[in-house]
């Protein structure tokens, strides 16, 4: 049995099999998801999903579904499941024998004395999907019907029958293209084999998207399918479907999809699913790199981006990657103002710490180089740029104070990672005196003062330090609590036991001395730490949420409230091994072995968003976040530099 494998019980029982998603992307910002029974429990689901530069970058479903029947003895039977308003049909995931997801998205059909294979995988930085049918075993003659089902949307929305759309398709080489609306590219349906394509335009109306129901959205749509392609195929034969928005030469679509396969990195264990993980998060185009911060719903955030860099890029010893992705953020900082933006280009959201998450990355990237030279030509002049922009304050959202510490004038801005909001305004307000803003002010201003030699610069920022260490304790320090506040403004200061007070006690540069550390991480350990992450909000707070489930007000008022973030591990564990030493190797260890289990949940192979503060942790929001894979690399990564560390001594 492989790694990532589900038997015909598994996949057979809904109630388990809808829980669970596949993905595959292009690593170019197109993706393919669907649960590992093809039924699309998501709008978000789809065989061909990409961003159209030509209308607006934003990420369309263009392929749906591809439901396939199969015909013996003029008997068909239909392997296709999907769920409409009142009931499942067909149920064609009663032949399903089981479900592999190595290399590549595999399902074993087995009807009667007919045994088909079928794989679907993505053509690395092209927008087409490859859907490959092979005939394992057959009694008798088989023909095979496969009848796309279109969307030509975009991934948030629904469609619905209309009398706009182009119905009408055109012959192309073993195939059709159709084009729904003008705006859109052709899609491309190629196979390849010479087959018969039966034209029967018509709208199916009203499947039901589970998951979104759930969410509290919209949950209906109707999809146009132009007919379907039908072919016989013999025992132990082949057939490769491709749908793309550029036509293709289907002689040579068997030696793509086979060229393809040879590039993937077998998922045959936990460290090979993490590293596929990571390589799909990773996006290039043009002279750009960049990452996508998660799956089903893509985007290029800052702040997401800067804290899962290290993991997704220097855990695997990738260094290039990270450079390319450092020099390509840099240059969308203006001062210290990164526009982050989804695959909408006017999409911005403020934040006023993705510079200094930036700065946090450059660190990394030196330390694991150790090239200071090639840094600082490479960075000096950015991180200089950031800082002074912060001292200036010429964004209103944040001022230096005379005492070295910045402070955030307004209560109504969700401007750090604790950014979810209701109606506009943050649910958790945090302004005034932020905790890890300032530890990672800090950090950015120790690290500057080692990068940057000039006199001026000197001059500016030496004194800095020593202000803000004697004025970071008098603020966030309690000696009787025995942990830092989370916020401060005027008298107000917020004991709240949130995990933003880790980053005082991991980061290389800290105000704390080693009893604070160790005070710190053991009120973390003892209230927020779970085997999933870290929560948000500790149990005993009467404003605890346990579940991130519900509306989405509902789960927005969770997610910080109690949800369950595994991208806090990381300074966790860092913080953990610089006050434990090999002692402490034990305990990081058996929280990333305790992860493993996460790969047949939810997302399969990958680490998903959040989790549910109370037991059993049930994964919740993307499938695929880039910053929780990037934590648990990070996790790995730390335990062999200390194994190794040790070995040397």
């Amino acid at each position: 049995m492989g790694y990532l494998e589900f038997t015909k019980q598994e996949v057979t029982n809904l109630q388990e099999s809808l829980k669970r998603e596949f993905l595959r992307t292009n690593r170019a910002g197109s993706y393919a998801s669907s649960t590992i029974i093809n039924c699309n429990t998501r709008k978000y689901h789809g065989l061909l999903v990409c961003p159209l530069k030509q209308i607006d970058g934003d990420n369309y479903v263009l392929l749906s579904s591809l439901d396939e029947t199969v015909i013996q003895h003029d008997t068909p039977f239909h392997l296709a499941i999907h769920k409409y308003i009142s009931d499942y049909n067909p149920l064609g995931h009663k032949y399903i024998e089981s479900f592999q997801n190595d290399p590549t998205p595999t399902i074993i059909y087995r009807v009667g004395g007919v045994v088909l294979q079928k794989e679907m995988l993505l053509v690395e930085e092209e927008e087409r999907v490859l859907i490959k049918y092979t005939l394992i075993k057959a009694t008798s003659q088989t023909t095979l019907q496969l009848r796309p089902f279109l969307a030509f949307r975009k991934v948030h929305e629904l469609t619905h029958a209309n009398l706009v759309a182009n119905t009408r398709h055109l012959q192309v080489e073993n195939g059709i293209a159709s084009k729904l609306y003008e705006e859109f590219p052709y899609l491309y349906m190629q196979l390849s084999k010479k087959n018969e394509f039966v034209t029967a335009p018509d709208w199916y109306n009203n499947f039901e998207y589970a998951k979104e129901r759930e969410r509290g959205f919209a949950c209906h749509e109707d999809l146009f399918t132009p007919g379907y392609f039908e072919f016989d195929i013999k025992q132990g034969e082949s057939v490769v479907f491709s749908a793309g928005i550029q036509e293709t030469k289907t002689k040579s679509l068997s030696s793509v999809y086979n060229r393809e396969i040879e590039k993937r990195t077998p998922r045959s264990n936990f460290e090979n699913c993490l590293i596929n993980a990571a390589q799909q998060f990773i996006s290039r185009s043009g002279n750009k790199t960049k990452i996508v911060a998660s799956f089903p719903w893509p985007g290029y955030w800052g702040r997401d981006s800067m804290i899962a860099l290290p993991g997704l890029t220097l855990a695997v010893n990738d260094i290039k990657t990270c450079e390319d992705v450092l020099l390509s953020f840099s240059e969308e900082i203006d001062g210290f103002v990164y526009r982050n933006k989804g695959n909408i280009e006017h999409s911005n959201v403020e934040s006023i710490d993705t510079a200094l998450w930036f700065i946090r990355s450059v660190q990394q990237y030196n330390w694991n180089t150790k090239d200071f030279a090639k840094t600082k030509k490479l960075f000096a002049k950015k991180v200089e740029e950031i800082l002074t922009t912060y001292m200036s304050g010429e964004n209103n959202n944040v001022v230096m104070h005379d005492n070295g510490l910045l402070y955030l004038p307004f209560e109504h801005k969700a401007l750090t990672w604790v950014d979810a909001k209701i109606d506009g305004r943050p649910i958790v307000p945090r302004w005034g005196y932020v905790v890890e803003i300032n530890a990672l002010w800090y950090n950015a201003i120790c690290f500057a003062l080692e990068l940057i030699t000039t006199k001026s610069f000197q001059d500016t920022w030496k004194h800095i330090p020593a202000k803000i260490e004697q004025s970071f304790i008098e603020i966030f320090w309690d000696e009787d609590k025995g942990y830092l506040a989370d916020y401060c403004v005027n008298d107000y200061k917020d004991f709240s036991v949130r995990p933003s007070q880790i980053f005082a006690a991991s980061l290389p540069f800290s105000v704390l001395d080693d009893v604070q550390k160790h005070a710190v991480l053991d009120v973390v350990r003892r209230e927020l730490l779970t085997p999933r992450g870290i929560r948000t909000l500790s149990p005993k707070n009467p404003q605890y949420i346990g579940e991130v489930k519900g509306t989405i007000q509902e789960r927005d008022m969770a997610y910080h409230q109690g949800g369950v973030l595994v991208w806090l591990l990381a300074p966790y564990a860092e913080a953990y091994l610089k006050l434990h030493g090999r002692s402490g190797v034990t305990e990081i260890k058996r929280i990333y072995y305790g992860m493993e289990t996460l790969m047949k949940s939810h997302g399969i192979g990958t680490i998903s968003e959040v989790y549910d503060g109370n037991p059993p942790h049930e994964g919740r929001g993307a499938i695929s976040q880039a910053w929780s894979v990037a934590a648990v690399l990070r996790l790995k990564k730390l335990i062999e530099n200390f194994e190794a560390d040790e070995q040397r001594k």
